[in-house]
């Protein structure tokens, strides 16, 4: 069975639907109760056996990499006053994973942003997570639910993985849509994990133009070749590369599965979700200090 060990988490977004908090603050570092959206990401990755986590950014957001890094300045005067504790919650990467950035360069899409991680990812199959999408830590299990069980699935079928969730109708046209390859109600399943075939998706389409409700999460598991089809896409709408077009040649060659998701995901790159996140993070966190 093939082990997902690498991902890339695209986070060169300027976050304009979250101005004015993300004009000097990257919109990946504001809070979502006590820590940065960001580091809940990066955790649910290392949950499910992630070594080798790829940054995709740009010349502004080295606040980023930064975070993930040791501040020896910081580290010493912490320990100086006998914090120990402090200082070391701080360095909390576990020895054994490693962070690592590379620029996206010119700003021409998700497709883009995913394919300028090649040089560190190599040969090697990934999961791609994007980081506007967090997904609850505090109920379910990440070690078994969600992204790693579309990295096991990967593993047995070595058909890419894409996770959806049922949207309402008022939603639908906010997200990519899966085309269903047959009439099921597997849509209606909100409560656990399945994979299942897709036909493919529509980026963004009217409610009675979708194909179904199950929009798409965030998180992917991508055999290697997706990067093949990624350099041979021309750009489209916006002068973009789109990664759904390279997932669409993807599943005409090899197939790709979507996966249902459990459990309940915010969207940290809108506003009015993002609001009623770090109110719902805060909670539970001040719960747990009493």
């Amino acid at each position: 069975m093939k082990k997902i060990t690498h991902a890339v988490i695209p986070v060169a977004g300027f976050g304009t639907r979250m101005l004015p908090l993300s004009k000097s603050v990257p919109k990946e570092l504001l809070p979502l109760g006590n820590r940065p959206a960001i580091h809940y990401v990066v955790e649910e990755a290392i949950a499910v056996g992630i070594k080798h986590i790829v940054l995709v950014g740009h010349a502004q957001k080295s606040a980023i990499e930064n975070y993930f890094d040791i501040n020896a300045e910081l580290d010493s005067q912490l320990r100086v006053k006998g914090k120990d504790a402090l200082a070391d919650s701080l360095n909390w990467l576990p020895e054994d994973v490693t962070v690592s950035m590379i620029r996206q360069g010119n700003a021409l899409g998700l497709g883009h942003a995913v394919l300028a991680a090649r040089p560190i990812i190599g040969e090697h199959d990934f999961a791609v997570l994007l980081p506007d999408v967090v997904l609850d830590p505090f109920t379910g299990n990440m070690s078994a639910d969600n992204l790693a069980f579309m990295m096991d699935a990967f593993g047995a079928d070595n058909h890419s993985q894409i996770l959806v969730d049922k949207v309402a109708d008022e939603d639908v046209h906010k997200y990519g849509i899966a085309k269903l390859r047959d009439a099921s109600n597997i849509d209606e399943q909100s409560d656990t994990n399945i994979s299942f075939k897709v036909a493919g998706f529509v980026e963004k389409p009217n409610l009675a133009d979708a194909p179904s409700k199950l929009a798409v999460v965030g998180r992917y598991v991508f055999s290697n070749k997706i990067f093949d089809y990624l350099a041979n896409t021309k750009a489209s709408v916006g002068g973009e590369i789109q990664l759904t077009d390279a997932i669409d040649a993807l599943i005409s060659e090899y197939g790709v599965n979507v996966t249902t998701m459990c459990g309940d995901s915010y969207d940290a790159g809108d506003m009015r979700s993002y609001m009623q996140a770090f109110i719902y993070f805060a909670e539970q966190q001040l719960a747990d200090d009493e």
